[in-house]
């Protein structure tokens, strides 16, 4: 059998490989005058933020023919690997309306969904230091969870994918994770409280936290916008407050960047509390520019975490 050396190099390279559908997000906000369309999803905010603190990152995604080549472009330019990405023609790329009713509460609503990616997707030559799962819309089944979990030193997931159900006119809302098996595959898990709540039915955030950490993840983030995130490692739990930003323009992404920064950091052997509030920090850049505009630079954006961590650590 022929192996392919150059692509089994190149995926080696790779610190954090997001695995996930793109999107393409038409936005509405408060301080918006109007509606924009913007590059979005988990490999665009999760990747460009880690790639900001050092990171060499890639992606596994599939877009449609619609997929613009200044989207290409642009993420090149970040520094962000594209090689695993496919364009298929005659498909559509993921695209949500995502509408905010104040600065956190939106409404999302599905208006395409780019084909799922399949374990044949996967190449058998990656193996990369963190692979961080992260899908939007059911394109991730449990089996390519569990060949990626072969591929990874360590594997992250954001299960945000797995838990939303679509209503006949695309409405996004909560819906039970057919196979919750998934999570004793993660060493990291990052998620909101609602999803949190969804995916182990506790409403408390702590028993959720816990309930999540006995499928063996080590670093459980909950996540819950301006209030910020607790963390649950080592058995104790950790506030981190949110980074305040000088202005909120757009929320979109915030979680994805605070999960690239966390990732970047924590590849680094640091201290998960202070990863997180990179993390924060991080969000808090983002949320002052309208779509995937406002990432901070490594040295900016570890001002801001320092004034968390040394205040609170």
């Amino acid at each position: 059998m022929l192996i392919d050396v150059s692509t089994m190099t190149r995926w080696n390279k790779s610190d954090i490989v997001t695995v996930g559908h793109f999107a393409i997000d038409t936005i509405c906000a408060p301080k918006m005058k109007q509606a924009m369309t913007s590059l979005g999803g988990p490999p665009t905010y999760v990747s460009v933020a880690a790639a900001r603190l050092g990171a060499k990152v890639s992606v596994i995604s599939k877009v449609g023919s619609d997929f613009p080549k200044e989207y290409r472009v642009w993420l090149q330019s970040n520094n962000v690997d594209l090689f695993g990405l496919k364009q298929i023609e005659g498909e559509t790329t993921t695209r949500f309306s995502v509408t905010y009713r104040d600065a956190w509460k939106r409404k999302l609503q599905s208006r395409a969904r780019a084909p799922p990616i399949a374990v044949s997707d996967i190449p058998d030559s990656l193996k990369a230091q963190v692979v961080h799962v992260a899908p939007i819309a059911g394109e991730l089944s449990s089996e390519v969870v569990r060949k990626l979990r072969k591929s990874a030193s360590l594997l992250s997931l954001d299960p945000q994918g797995f838990v939303r159900g679509f209503t006949a006119r695309g409405n996004v809302r909560g819906k039970r994770w057919a196979d919750s098996s998934v999570l004793e595959l993660a060493d990291v898990y990052k998620s909101s409280l609602d999803e949190a709540r969804v995916v182990t039915g506790a409403v408390n955030l702590r028993k959720a936290a816990r309930r999540i950490r006995d499928f063996g993840v080590r670093v459980v983030i909950i996540t819950q916008g301006m209030q910020g995130s607790v963390i649950l490692f080592d058995e104790v739990f950790h506030v981190v407050p949110a980074c305040k930003p000088r202005s909120l323009v757009d929320p979109t992404g915030a979680g994805d960047a605070y999960m690239g920064a966390f990732l970047a950091e924590y590849t680094k052997n640091k201290d998960p509390f202070w990863c997180a509030c990179v993390g924060s920090a991080m969000a808090s850049f983002v949320v002052e520019k309208m779509g995937p505009n406002g990432f901070g630079y490594s040295e900016e954006t570890y001002v801001r975490a320092r004034e968390i961590y040394e205040k609170h650590s």
